[in-house]
C-alpha cells in the first residue's frame, strides 16, 4: 500500500470495519497514523493478538494483554513498560487497531 493510498473503511475511532481487509501494508499505514514504524517486535505482538482474537473473539484489554504477552513471549516482554515502549499511550487499544481488531472493551 502506497503512503497516499486510501485505507479500508474504518469506524469513527479508526478501527477497521472488516478484519478481512487487514494485511501487512494496512498495518504499516495504521501504524504510521499512530506515529509508529513497525519493527519485528511490533509485528510479534500484532500476530499474537490476531491469534488470541481467532480463539477468543475479542481483543484483550491492557491487563489481559500483559498476561498474554508474558505467557506467550516470556517475562521480559510480558510487562507493561515493554508494551508501552512499543505502543505508547494505550498499548492494548493501539496494538488492536494496528492488528485490524475491534477496540478492546474497557480500553481508553
Amino acid at each position: 500500500m502506497k503512503a497516499n493510498a486510501a485505507l479500508p473503511p474504518r469506524d469513527a475511532d479508526g478501527f477497521l470495519l472488516d478484519r478481512a481487509d487487514w494485511n501487512e501494508q494496512v498495518a504499516t499505514a495504521l501504524a504510521r497514523e499512530e506515529g509508529l514504524t513497525l519493527t519485528p517486535a511490533h509485528r510479534e505482538i500484532l500476530h499474537m493478538l490476531q491469534a488470541y482474537y481467532r480463539e477468543h473473539e475479542h481483543a484483550p484489554a491492557m491487563r489481559a494483554l500483559v498476561s498474554l504477552t508474558r505467557r506467550t513471549l516470556g517475562p521480559d516482554k510480558g510487562r507493561s513498560v515493554y508494551l508501552l515502549g512499543l505502543f505508547p499511550g494505550s498499548p492494548a487499544r493501539v496494538a488492536a487497531k494496528i492488528a485490524g481488531l475491534p477496540r478492546p472493551e474497557h480500553c481508553l
